[in-house]
C-alpha cells in the first residue's frame, strides 16, 4: 500500500483530520486540488465559534459543544487569534420571546452552560448599543470568534511538520475497491490506500453513487458578508443575532483585528442595498459608505452528515456545510480519529511535535520588539501593506512556511495584506513582484487564487519591474 490513510480535500475538516491523525504512526495523504489548503474558507479574518445553543439540530449542537473547547485548546496552543465575546439573540416580539425561552430550555436539557435568558435592562448592561425595540435575548457568555484561515493552517503546518504528505494541485478521477484497500486514481498519479476519508462537501465519486442516497436538497443557501471597517457611533462589541423570518436573519460579529462582520443568511445572493437594508434591524445608522467589502458563500444544509456505512470496506464520506464548519471540524476529527486508530490498532508517536513554527505578526509586536526583529531581518522594515501594516518579512515567511502561500489570495488570507481600505491597489504590485521572486517566476505567472486567474497578462513595454 501506499499509504494507510488517503483523505480527500484540504478544507478545514481535511486539515484538522490529517493534525488528528498525525499523532500516530500512519503513512498518510491529504490530496487538494486547488493550489492552497483550506480554500472552504471566506476571505475574512473572523468566524463565529459556537457553544450549540443556536441550532435545533441535536447533532450539531453536540459537535459545538465539544468543538467550541478544542477550538480554544488548539488556539492557545498554536497562538491563533481567538476572543470570547459572547452572544445575544435577539427577542422583539412576543413570538421572538417564546422561540427564545424554547431555545434557552432545550439548551439546558443538553447540559450546554453559560446560557441564561435576558431582559432588556440586563441587555443593555452587557449592550449598551442595543436597538429601542429589544425586549428579550437568549445570552450565551461562551461564544467567541476566531481567526479562521489561521487556525486551519495551524492544523495543516503541523500535520505536515509531522509527515502528512499534501499533494497540492491534484483531483481525484475515480475510487475503486480492491482487496483489503482502495485504488485511487488522480490527474497525475495512481495510488493504493487502506483507508479513504473523503472530506469534499457533496462530492460523489463511482464508488459512492451506488451506495449513497442523498438527502433531498429543498432550497440554495447564502451568507451575504458585508465587513465595516470604518468605526460607527454606535456599534456592538458582542455578537448579535436577529431572526428576520423563517429563511433569513443577521448577524453581526466584531472582527479579530478590529471593525465589524454583518452576515445575513437569505435564500438569495444579496446586492448591497438589500443587505442594508436587513443590517439596519440590528445597525440602523449603517450606511452604504460604511461597506469595506462584500464577500458570499453558498451552501445546500446547515448540517454536516459523517457516513460510515462503508467503514468496514474502509470508508468514511464526510458530506454537507455548516455554518458553524470552523467548530465542528475539530469534534469530528477525533471522532474520525479514534475509528481509524482502533482499526488499524495504531500506536502514538513518540516524536509527534505539537508546535507551529514561529512567526511574527508587525502590527502586534511593540517598538522594542519590531527594532530587534529588523535588526535580524531587515525585511522586517519594509511595510508593503500600509492599511494593515503588514511587512516584507512576514509575507517573505508566509512564501516559504510549510504549504507557504502560492497565489496573491493565499498571502492575503495568511496576513492580512491587500484586506485594508484600498483593497490591495497600493500593495498588489508588490506582492506579485515577491511572490514573482520567491517562487523564481515571472510576474505574469503569478495568479490571484487558481491557474485561470491571472493578474499580469503582459508587458506593454519592458520595464525592470512591473
Amino acid at each position: 500500500m501506499d499509504y494507510d490513510v488517503l483523505i480527500l480535500g484540504g478544507g478545514i475538516v481535511g486539515c484538522t483530520v490529517a493534525y488528528e491523525l498525525s499523532k500516530y504512526n500512519l503513512n498518510i495523504a491529504v490530496i487538494e486540488r486547488d493550489y492552497d489548503v483550506a480554500d472552504d474558507i471566506a476571505v475574512a479574518n473572523t468566524a463565529v465559534v459556537y457553544d450549540g445553543s443556536e441550532t435545533s439540530n441535536a447533532v450539531m449542537a453536540g459537535l459545538e459543544n465539544i468543538g467550541i473547547g478544542l477550538v480554544k485548546e488548539a488556539c492557545e496552543k498554536f497562538k491563533v487569534p481567538y476572543k470570547t465575546l459572547g452572544s445575544l439573540r435577539l427577542a422583539k416580539t412576543d413570538l421572538d420571546i417564546e422561540k427564545i425561552k424554547d431555545m434557552y430550555r432545550t439548551a439546558r436539557n443538553r447540559g450546554i452552560l453559560g446560557v441564561e435568558i435576558l431582559d432588556r435592562e440586563e441587555i443593555l448592561e452587557i449592550e449598551p448599543n442595543i436597538t429601542d425595540d429589544v425586549k428579550m435575548a437568549l445570552y450565551s457568555k461562551n461564544t467567541g470568534i476566531v481567526s479562521p484561515y489561521d487556525l486551519a493552517l495551524s492544523y495543516a503546518e503541523i500535520a505536515f511538520d509531522n509527515g502528512v504528505n499534501f499533494r497540492l494541485e491534484e483531483e481525484v478521477n475515480s475510487i475503486q475497491k480492491i482487496n483489503k484497500g482502495f485504488f485511487v486514481e488522480t490527474n497525475k498519479n495512481k495510488f493504493k490506500c487502506r483507508f479513504v476519508i473523503n472530506t469534499i462537501p457533496d462530492e460523489i465519486y463511482v464508488y459512492d453513487s451506488n451506495k449513497i442516497e442523498e438527502k433531498e436538497i429543498t432550497s440554495q443557501k447564502n451568507m451575504n458578508y458585508f465587513l465595516v471597517e470604518n468605526k460607527l457611533e454606535k456599534n456592538t462589541n458582542t455578537i448579535v443575532i436577529e431572526v428576520v423570518d423563517d429563511r433569513s436573519f443577521v448577524i453581526n460579529t466584531p472582527m479579530i483585528t478590529g471593525g465589524n462582520m454583518l452576515g445575513v443568511k437569505n435564500p438569495k445572493r444579496l446586492n448591497i442595498h438589500e443587505g442594508i437594508h436587513y443590517c439596519n434591524k440590528i445597525l440602523p445608522e449603517l450606511k452604504k459608505e460604511n461597506i469595506s467589502d462584500m464577500i458570499r458563500e453558498e451552501y445546500k444544509r446547515d448540517e454536516i452528515f459523517i457516513d460510515d456505512s462503508e467503514l468496514k470496506e474502509g470508508y468514511i464520506r464526510i458530506t454537507g456545510k455548516h455554518y458553524g464548519k470552523h467548530t465542528i471540524a475539530p469534534a469530528i476529527a477525533e471522532n474520525i480519529r479514534d475509528t481509524i486508530v482502533n482499526l488499524l490498532n495504531s500506536s502514538l508517536k513518540k516524536d509527534f511535535v505539537d508546535k507551529r513554527r514561529e512567526s511574527y505578526r508587525f502590527r502586534e509586536l511593540d517598538k522594542e520588539e519590531i527594532n530587534e526583529l529588523i535588526r535580524v531581518d531587515k525585511r522586517y522594515g519594509n511595510i508593503i501593506c500600509v492599511c494593515n501594516k503588514v511587512s516584507e518579512g512576514e509575507i517573505v515567511d508566509c512564501i516559504r512556511r510549510p504549504l507557504g502561500a502560492r497565489t496573491i489570495e493565499g498571502i492575503r488570507k495568511r496576513t492580512g495584506a491587500g484586506f485594508g481600505n484600498c483593497h490591495g491597489s497600493h500593495c498588489i504590485r508588490k506582492l506579485i513582484n515577491i511572490l514573482a521572486r520567491e517562487m523564481d517566476k515571472k510576474p505574469s505567472e503569478i495568479v490571484r487564487s487558481s491557474k485561470n486567474s491571472k493578474i499580469v497578462i503582459g508587458r506593454i513595454k519592458e520595464f525592470d519591474e512591473v
